[in-house]
């Protein structure tokens, strides 16, 4: 466990809000987060379908290239058929296969076919949509924890995962117009770039980086941020752009 000296702490807490700064002030280079190529949206219920089914296919591939294909399956009049629920939850997977490999939105033909109907046929079965799913938990981050990490886990492949959950519960508050309670409870997610960062910062070991979970890593960082103010979702971008841009910034 990496023990921090209250100076020792404060100095950390004047790196990580030297990095804050520099990523709002535009010196990590380009900082265009991958979910920023969307379309025009009609209304809030359409946003969540976006930034919700695709998120559940982003694991170990390039997010940029997810995002680019979501896009372009949305933008097909053809295609776009795999965001309603009333077809994406139906048992017969073909056209939703069809739609979801034209454009390369789901790489794997069974796997991610499977992920994506189950997820729209777990929703459209209980909630009726995912602005209903959300107004049941009254907006809670916690509440909404619960049921898709344990209530209802087995039937949100990979959205229920830490660091997908974590991630997508960011995202649709960043892009979706939600506003979540208890949204300090939602934890970094760490990734390859996140994982760079935080050994950086000394938050981990390099040689830790390859035996501990991405859960502690997770709480690592929220046991460092402990009493600063910041929120442990908020440095997950600026980590993020920092490592991407190699580190060319010294904090």
């Amino acid at each position: 466990m990496l023990l921090l000296t209250m100076n020792s702490n404060n100095d950390f807490i004047k790196r990580v809000n030297t990095l804050l700064q520099a990523y709002n002030d535009g010196l990590l280079g380009n900082t265009t987060m991958p979910e920023e190529s969307h379309p025009i949206f009609h209304n809030q219920e359409e946003k969540l379908l976006y930034f919700t089914l695709p998120m559940a296919l982003n694991y170990q591939r390039n997010s940029y290239k997810l995002w680019e294909s979501a896009l372009k399956t949305w933008n097909d009049t053809e295609t776009k058929i795999v965001f309603d629920f009333k077809i994406a939850s139906q048992p017969n997977t073909e056209i939703l296969r069809s739609c979801l490999l034209k454009y390369k939105l789901a790489l794997q033909p069974n796997k991610h076919i499977d992920t994506w109907n189950r997820i729209s046929k777990t929703i459209y079965e209980n909630w009726g949509s995912i602005s209903l799913l959300l107004k049941s938990t009254d907006y809670d981050f916690l509440k909404l924890k619960d049921i898709i990490q344990n209530q209802y886990k087995k039937s949100f492949p990979y959205l229920s995962g830490p660091k997908i959950f974590n991630y997508w519960a960011y995202i649709i508050q960043e892009y979706a117009d939600i506003k979540l309670k208890n949204r300090e409870y939602i934890e970094i997610a760490p990734d390859t770039h996140v994982i760079k960062a935080s050994i950086k910062l000394g938050v981990i070991s390099d040689e830790e980086a390859n035996k501990i979970s991405r859960e502690e890593i997770s709480l690592r960082w929220r046991n460092s941020l402990k009493d600063s103010g910041i929120d442990p979702i908020d440095v997950h971008s600026p980590l993020w752009f920092w490592s991407r841009s190699g580190f060319k910034l010294k904090i």
